[in-house]
């Protein structure tokens, strides 16, 4: 990423952090506004590249809202660290690919708790973050990060500019008020250097759960038009389904696990045609 888009006095990074040396491809999932549904298609993201076989890490840090914990059903789980760094929690797959979250939820011990801390806190814990985690080998690593364009954005561009993230998917829902904050963040990336994978519309029409018929009650069309004003990758809708909130709420008792539950829902093979055009992009392997 560009030097040019950080102040003189941010902190010199001498090189890629060493734990992500064994990480093929990084993708942050971004937002220019809050409510989006960015942490739903970070989980699905990662869900469908499970499916497919792959190793998959989690890095959640949105730090005012870390809510992957429990998207997993991960709630009240702890991470340890050894000589490597934290260990991440790995999520049940039954051999479907694997999966491992590291989120800020698994420090504050319950989800009620707040964070309330000034910008050099949450740098720090940023770079704690993305330095000291010891994931091992991974295909795919997906990072969560807070909605906005604030100093957290800068702080995250800047720790992995030398470690040349494949580029973000740009999350939207099709109102003027959500498009208008996106546009935002899609300059941000252009003025950091940050490759765009893609726009990705959420919560473009809602599915019956009844007749599974899809309406649109939020309008469509948003994404779709920021993409080709910036002439980025359009990578499809993603509509609201009542069974995938079921799914993620009853976990915890359902014989399956999630991996598996999200493979036979209606939603993944949605998903999996928008990560099909993230992979056909052939961004080159880190590692």
């Amino acid at each position: 990423m560009s030097d040019s888009a950080f102040g003189e006095e941010q902190e010199e990074i001498e090189g890629p952090a060493p734990s992500l040396s064994q990480i093929k491809h990084i993708i942050l999932i971004l937002s220019g506004k809050g409510g989006v549904g960015k942490s739903s298609v970070t989980t699905q993201a990662a869900l469908t590249l499970c499916n497919m076989g792959y190793k998959v890490g989690v890095l959640d840090i949105d730090l005012t809202g870390p809510s992957l914990p429990r998207m997993f059903g991960l709630e009240n789980r702890s991470i340890y660290q050894d000589v490597d760094g934290w260990l991440p929690v790995p999520v049940e797959t039954n051999g479907i690919g694997e999966l491992k979250v590291i989120s800020l939820g698994f420090l504050l011990g319950d989800r009620g708790n707040s964070v309330v801390w000034r910008g050099p806190k949450k740098t720090a814990m940023i770079k704690q973050f993305i330095k000291d985690v010891a994931w091992g080998q991974l295909d795919y690593l997906l990072i969560d990060t807070p909605p906005g364009t604030s100093d957290e954005h800068i702080s995250i561009a800047e720790q992995l500019r030398f470690s040349e993230p494949d580029g973000a998917i740009v999350v939207t829902t099709p109102q003027g008020v959500a498009t208008a904050d996106v546009r935002k963040e899609l300059n941000f990336c252009k003025k950091v250097a940050l490759h765009i994978l893609g726009v990705v519309e959420n919560m473009s029409g809602f599915i019956c759960p009844h007749c599974e018929e899809c309406t649109n009650i939020f309008s469509s069309g948003g994404g779709a038009k920021l993409a080709t004003e910036f002439d980025v990758p359009y990578l499809g809708n993603i509509p609201i389904d009542p069974k995938f909130v079921e799914m993620i709420e009853n976990q915890n008792v359902s014989e399956k696990n999630l991996v598996e539950s999200y493979g036979e829902s209606t939603l993944c093979p949605i998903f999996k045609n928008i990560m099909d055009k993230v992979l056909a992009q052939n961004r080159p392997p880190r590692c």
